[in-house]
């Protein structure tokens, strides 16, 4: 019998966690998600020696964000340097990766991580409306996408995050007229990024679910 696909999900703490998100909880919750797909789900926090066997997951999930990166808060960037060359590396080698939602915002002491994401959140230009029951629209021609339906969720809409040329999006969020992209393909790495599970009420809904299905099919090849 072929063992299950395993998982790695990064809840962050320390130096990338933030008063906004409970990484704890939602963390929790895709575990569980990822199980219901048949995947041996893994949760860590984002202690440097979390990132030391990365190679033995075939699938790594970023669920981690700004944090504070002043060295006497918890530790400075040359100790957390060798956990950003370890990710780099894991995808490197083919190492599938799935950052959600402040994954686009965590990270920032990484020379590798925006351009394995294939974009990122940058302060004082990014941002979002209030939190709502947002509709979240598939574009272009994917597997993630092909014959799904708008996703529906109560969450927030990112805006003006700054996407790699090379992306391909997915998804985009409406708000005051104009769409923008909240889910994409990188081509830095074999990665999605996807915007969507500020808090556990956004996997409350099946739309959502499906979509973090898929992402993960997709990215495990099957």
């Amino acid at each position: 019998m072929t063992p299950p696909s395993r998982a790695l999900v990064l809840a962050g703490r320390g130096r990338y966690e933030d008063p906004w998100h409970d990484h704890a909880a939602t963390s929790h919750v895709v575990a569980g998600l990822l199980g219901e797909q048949g995947v041996e789900a893994h949760v860590r926090s984002t202690f440097p020696d979390a990132f030391g066997d990365l190679g033995s997951f075939d699938l790594v999930v970023v669920n981690a964000g700004r944090g504070r990166t002043d060295p006497g808060f918890d530790g400075d960037d040359a100790a957390w340097a060798p956990a950003h060359e370890a990710v780099r590396a894991y995808a490197a080698t083919g190492g599938a990766l799935l950052g959600l939602h402040q994954a686009a915002n965590t990270f920032a002491d990484s020379p590798h991580w925006a351009g394995l994401l294939g974009g990122r959140w940058v302060p004082g230009t990014s941002w979002h409306p209030p939190q709502d029951v947002a509709t979240f629209t598939p574009a272009g021609d994917h597997p993630v996408v092909d014959g799904l339906d708008p996703v529906v969720a109560d969450d927030e809409r990112y805006r003006d995050l700054v996407v790699e040329p090379s992306s391909q999006v997915l998804l985009t969020a409406r708000h005051d007229g104009t769409d923008q992209p909240v889910v994409w393909v990188s081509a830095g790495a074999r990665a999605v990024y996807d915007a969507l599970g500020h808090g556990v009420e956004s996997y409350a809904s099946p739309s959502r679910r499906e979509l973090l299905r898929r992402e993960v099919d997709w990215l495990l090849g099957r």
